[in-house]
């Protein structure tokens, strides 16, 4: 019988938990993380586990950077609270914006703070319908995003992250969300089709979708440079390049939802560079702060910027904001980051070690379980199949996904199973040995798992 008084016992009895089974919590309890270093975590029963998910794609700097513990140390020391309403202002904001705005992968002419990527987003999709009726275009307000897409899981941008579970009986969408094509090649690609082939053949489909809802109802389209918990998806070649003059044709603007791939991820500081994408709006949050404090951050162009100046002339105020958007303490670590990495080099780190990731990521191809492997920089995933030739998935309900993530834990690995693909977005500070022990582990994860799918006869269509 479980001691009622244990860490778990108290979690069953009063936490409700996040993108988790809640009947089978109740049954199972939680692990319990006590500490981190580098980019390992220990549970409450001192067992080690590399964590190759840096926590939710947020820990790039790992689990024990004392120089951020001495950001937020010295800033609660100075100002533990303030807030940006009302004309007022604190020094790590301003300092934060500045930054931002001179390592931002276009020009932007303000930041805006909020605490998550949830919030960023849905910000945004306001501010761009704001503009439009400013500008007298009431009409032009429909969102396009793409199946697989995940932007969030507030009430707006929950219709926009396209997966099943985020929106089943949620009543999600709300309306104004338009869905196009998830840019997965491996998959929806057809028989001799290119890469580039393909990117033609989705933006073509992106237009017919603007034309059909009528160009003058469609404001923005937004896009995750990969998409992460969609199963890490990486673009085909060309693809954002195709889809540009589509947007620019039809004037809807690109938001680029930064939240998972931003400063480092992919092997440039921005998912944007690396895919060739030129943004209107950028979201940003997990990384800005290596995960240590809630942030994240909004940047507005400055077309969009003197529109919302002539509203508030008009209207009196400008009336968004989040009481604690800005937060000193967290904007301090948020600048201490960005600062930690341009010092310790962490852009030319990812692709001194990406070659090592990948290599080892593409080699898990050949393991019988595994039907796909996908990544760039330093995430990846590989994607589980029943059928490799094939190209069969395992069926929802058999939990081959949730089980090898299971098997992992037992190895000392903590990774995410999205359906049936294992995802893996290290801390960038992870050398070339500790990919080698992350894979190692890995595949003895994989292993058990292909002996488990044999003795359950699970491959049996």
């Amino acid at each position: 019988m479980q001691n009622p008084n244990s860490a778990a016992a108290r979690d069953i009895a009063s936490v409700l938990h996040p993108y988790t089974n809640l009947a089978v919590h109740e049954e199972r309890g939680p692990m319990v993380i006590e500490r981190g270093a580098g980019i390992r975590v220990w549970d409450d029963s001192g067992r080690e586990y590399i964590e190759a998910m840096s926590g939710l794609w947020c820990a790039g700097l790992g689990f024990n950077e004392e120089a951020l513990v001495e950001a937020a140390a010295a800033q609660m020391r100075k100002l533990p609270f303030y807030h940006p309403f009302g004309h007022k202002s604190h020094g790590p904001m301003i300092d934060l914006a500045e930054k931002l705005k001179a390592m931002a992968p276009a020009p932007f002419s303000k930041v805006l703070f909020a605490n998550s990527g949830s919030e960023a987003n849905d910000t945004i999709i306001k501010l761009i319908w704001y503009y439009n009726n400013a500008i007298g275009r009431p009409a032009k307000k429909k969102i396009i995003s793409r199946q697989r897409a995940y932007h969030g899981v507030t009430l707006f941008s929950g219709g926009l992250t396209a997966l099943p579970n985020n929106q089943r009986d949620f009543d999600m969408p709300l309306g104004r969300i338009v869905y196009t094509d998830c840019p997965h090649f491996s998959r929806n690609g057809l028989p001799g089709e290119s890469e580039a082939g393909y990117s033609l053949r989705l933006a073509a489909n992106l237009e017919r979708l603007i034309l059909r809802e009528g160009a003058e109802t469609v404001a923005a389209f937004i896009a995750e440079p990969v998409m992460g918990a969609g199963g890490v998806i990486v673009p085909p070649a060309g693809y954002f390049e195709a889809i540009a003059p589509v947007l620019k044709k039809y004037d809807v603007f690109l938001v680029a939802d930064e939240v998972i791939c931003g400063f480092g991820r992919t092997g440039n500081m921005w998912g944007s560079q690396t895919f060739g994408m030129t943004p209107d709006f950028l979201s940003c949050a997990k990384q800005l702060s290596s995960g240590y404090l809630p942030i994240s951050a909004l940047m507005i162009p400055d077309g969009v910027y003197q529109v919302m100046v002539e509203q508030s002339r008009k209207i009196g105020t400008f009336g968004h904001g989040f009481t604690y958007g800005g937060h000193p303490v967290a904007a301090a670590v948020a600048l201490r980051t960005l600062e930690l990495y341009e010092e310790r080099g962490i852009v030319d780190h990812v692709r001194a070690v990406t070659p090592h990731f990948q290599a080892r990521l593409a080699h898990l191809a050949d393991h019988p379980l595994v039907g796909e492997t996908r990544g760039v920089g330093l995430i990846g995933a590989v994607e589980l199949m029943a059928d490799k030739p094939g190209r069969r998935a395992f069926q929802p309900g058999q939990g081959v996904g949730s089980y090898c993530q299971a098997q992992g834990q037992e190895n000392g690995l903590i990774t995410r199973a999205l359906g049936d693909s294992i995802a893996l977005c290290p801390p960038m500070i992870i050398t070339v040995s500790e990919v080698d022990d992350l894979f190692d582990r890995l595949e003895r994860a994989l292993d058990s798992t292909e002996s488990w799918v044999q003795a359950e006869a699970l491959r049996q269509p």
